[in-house]
């Protein structure tokens, strides 16, 4: 009982801590921004590792921080051949093809009704199938390697991206195109100069959603086949193995990778809609 109760201590410290930071004169500043949840990041960790050993909770169910730490360390290796696999080959080359092709289309349905009343209701349908039913599929059809991991993120994330961009691009008010129209402006330089940059902020918005899509798309995938090396295949083979330690190293790995890509995308949409009230401070 005595971990229970400094777990219980030190949660409350961290509240107290964040609670002042967060009512502070300086709650508003950056350094503040990134300390808060540093604190309650490492607040949850070692309530989880007190809690888990006071509580002698089973490894097959719980393992503490501190072993997952050890088995990330001890597995760098298989680890970044996994994240190789999956992430770099499978999911980033999946995200590129699909929210290009997604930009694509969007810009040709906007310019045909008939493409917009026929395609997107399409879409919506195969954008609600379950990828438990698409991805066994997609992997007889183009093999166990990472291109069958690779178009079940296409299809993930194909559509997302679509609508968001169909939406951007009706986005421009109509007295806005009445008035590039009095320019004589044509179609082409409509939408560089005044529809694909009002735009931007729902492209950025597709392109956020598909990020957290593509890893877990290609993570989903490799249940179904895959080559000895995945971050899916691991975690399958592990669990198998009850080697939970292991299992958790790859959740931190995905999390890692996820957090990351998406940050990249934000920061790149900061610096080009830098113009939208959103990004303003």
């Amino acid at each position: 009982m005595i971990y229970v109760a400094f777990a219980l201590a030190l949660w409350a410290l961290g509240w107290w801590v964040n609670a002042r930071l967060a009512s502070g004169p300086y709650a508003s500043s950056r350094a503040v921004g990134l300390l808060a949840p540093a604190i309650f990041g490492l607040t949850l960790l070692a309530v989880w590792e007190l809690l888990v050993r006071g509580l002698e909770v089973p490894l097959v169910i719980l393992p503490p921080p501190s072993l997952i730490a050890l088995r990330f360390g001890g597995s760098l290796p298989i680890l970044w051949a996994d994240f190789v696999q999956t992430f770099v080959k499978g999911a980033l080359s999946g995200y590129v093809i699909g929210c290009a092709a997604a930009f694509v289309t969007a810009i040709a349905i906007d310019r045909s009704d008939f493409l917009r009343r026929g395609l997107l209701p399409v879409g919506n349908f195969v954008a609600a199938l379950p990828i438990v039913g698409t991805a066994p599929i997609l992997v007889m059809w183009y093999g166990f390697d990472w291109h069958s991991k690779a178009a079940v993120v296409v299809v993930m994330v194909f559509f997302p991206m679509l609508v968001n961009t169909v939406a951007g691009l009706a986005e421009a008010s109509a007295m806005q195109r009445d008035l590039m129209h009095t320019y004589a402006a044509s179609y082409r330089q409509s939408l560089v100069k005044l529809r694909l940059p009002a735009a931007m902020p729902f492209v950025f918005n597709g392109l956020k959603i598909s990020t957290t899509l593509a890893l877990i798309g290609a993570i989903v995938a490799e249940f179904f086949g895959s080559p000895t090396v995945g971050m899916g295949f691991r975690i399958s083979t592990s669990v198998g193995q009850l080697a939970l330690d292991m299992v958790w190293a790859e959740i931190v790995v995905a999390a890692l990778a996820g957090s990351l890509f998406y940050g990249a995308v934000a920061m790149i949409e900061k610096a080009v809609t830098f113009w939208h009230p959103s990004q303003r401070g």
